[in-house]
């Protein structure tokens, strides 16, 4: 059942908060405390999220391999399988919970120790990627899905193979007594096999056994750049590898399966031409994702600090992006909450969720169970007139995750926390294991698992936010600051707040 008056609340708040710029402004209307006091409850609400999202991660993770399982239900049963990414995720929170007091510094080194033995004995494949899916209890490469027996293929994953290469550069900074193990990991780890010099862009993935590259990655507002970084980082990749992906398709009829028609200039960047465009939405422009989650615009930027390196394009697409999360859960779809990105579906499986009007991707990431979809059409090119948008009332079923208003926090703190508070009074959401992955904030319907991707994200945005950016501290080096930071800084994007 909708929760209709704490909707019509979030709704009146929306107005107020969408109307000024995320941070202070939005706070003092949504009735936030001030202050040192204020500032205080805050970081003690963090910190035993934390410990809490903490807990998950140490009760999914097997005590031989140090890896943690894919997913843990409530009744405490962990998934077979683990990915690189997750395993990625379970170093950069391993240091994070460090940091915060919740373990101390001989469990961190003992925890990354046995993560870093079994690494190194891993099957892997060329350019020493790993293989997307292993067993985490035996570090077995996966050829059987474990939940239905299927064959899989195992391949080697470009985005996947960067959250783990991501872990290993946090541990390499943060943990003295096995940095040298971590760098020799990460120094191993060759992103220039996904590079398809033709296109000037990165794989989706290797298949080892048949020598498959399927190309690549088209648009930047996603979470494959964070491969491009380390491989122009490590020299693997050319610099201007960053200009080969789309901002936003061209607006021409030869493009207008995408979303709508976007608009902005043309430049040239290192001698590579682009074009800067965006999409109109609810005052704003906004460069899309391919499905308008908030992972893909914002979990690179947990580690690396796009906003301030890139200020005229990620400085105002990051803050636009969380803006639009918060505009189409509160005033958009009515849900009184927000908070759209690929989680758990509380109705069973996994599912993609997105805010589909900041998504490239025509057939869109829907915010809800029932896949409500806009359709702006493509002005100017036949048979995309586009539709009437669907009123709130046609927004049933949405599905809302907690590690959306994490990704949120660094942009809109006291909106990400008074998100997150209101969740737990209305919904069953919350845990000794700390947030559950995702809520049907209709049914009321909450997903029983905890994925170890989104808890790692969880953990990457509070201490972040609770050691003064300790995460992207421990993650950016000499090699970055050289490499990346100049190629941020010479772009502008035609997204506007």
């Amino acid at each position: 059942m909708r929760r209709t008056l704490v909707a019509a609340v979030a709704t009146a708040l929306a107005a107020l908060a969408v109307a000024a710029p995320p941070g202070p402004a939005a706070g003092a209307a949504s009735g936030a405390q001030s202050g040192a006091a204020g500032d205080r409850d805050d970081a003690a609400v963090l910190h035993r999220y934390a410990a809490d999202t903490w807990a998950s991660l140490a009760a999914m993770t097997d005590a031989r391999t140090g890896f943690p399982a894919d997913s843990l239900g409530d009744d405490g049963t962990r998934s077979v399988q683990t990915s690189t990414t997750n395993i990625g995720a379970y170093l950069w929170s391993a240091v994070t919970a460090r940091d915060l007091g919740i373990i101390g510094t001989r469990e961190l080194v003992a925890r990354v120790s046995r993560t870093l033995t079994t690494l190194e004995r891993l099957q892997r494949g060329p350019g020493g990627q790993f293989f997307n899916w292993y067993d985490a209890r035996t570090g077995d490469v996966i050829t059987t899905w474990p939940p239905t027996g299927d064959p899989v293929t195992p391949i080697l994953s470009s985005v996947d193979n960067a959250w783990l290469a991501t872990g290993l550069r946090v541990v390499r900074g943060a943990v003295p007594q096995v940095a040298a193990r971590a760098r020799a990991l990460y120094a191993s780890m060759d992103f220039g096999v996904y590079y398809h010099p033709e296109v000037n862009r990165i794989a989706f993935h290797i298949v080892p056994s048949t020598g498959e590259s399927p190309c690549c990655y088209d648009t930047v507002v996603s979470e494959s750049r964070m491969a491009s970084y380390l491989g122009i980082a490590n020299g693997q990749l050319p610099r201007d590898e960053y200009f080969g992906a789309w901002r936003t398709f061209p607006a021409t009829c030869d493009y207008a399966f995408q979303e709508t028609r976007p608009a902005g200039p043309t430049r040239t960047y290192l001698g590579r031409t682009v074009f800067e465009g965006s999409y109109p939405y609810a005052g704003m422009r906004i460069v899309p994702g391919w499905g308008g989650s908030a992972f893909e615009a914002l979990m690179p930027a947990l580690f690396l600090p796009e906003e301030r390196w890139g200020p005229r394009s990620w400085g105002v697409n990051h803050p636009a992006t969380v803006r639009a999360q918060e505009h189409h859960g509160l005033v958009e779809a009515g849900y009184g909450y927000w908070g759209f990105s690929p989680s758990n579906n509380p109705d069973g499986g996994y599912s993609v969720y997105g805010v589909d009007a900041v998504g490239s991707n025509p057939e869109g990431y829907p915010s809800n169970n029932d896949n409500t979809l806009v359709d702006a059409g493509f002005p100017g090119c036949p048979n995309r007139p586009g539709k009437p948008a669907p009123p709130p009332s046609a927004y049933t079923n949405g599905v809302v995750t907690p590690h959306a208003s994490f990704l949120a926090l660094r942009w809109d703190r006291r909106g990400a926390l008074d998100n997150l508070a209101r969740l737990r009074a209305s919904f069953d959401v919350y845990s000794r294991w700390g947030f559950r992955d995702a809520v049907n904030v209709d049914s009321g319907r909450v997903s029983p698992a905890y994925l170890s991707l989104d808890q790692g994200m969880i953990m990457a945005a509070i201490g972040n936010a609770l050691t003064h950016d300790g995460v992207r501290r421990a993650f950016v080096g000499p090699d970055l600051e050289r490499s990346v930071r100049p190629l941020l800084a010479m772009e502008e994007f035609s997204a506007r707040l």
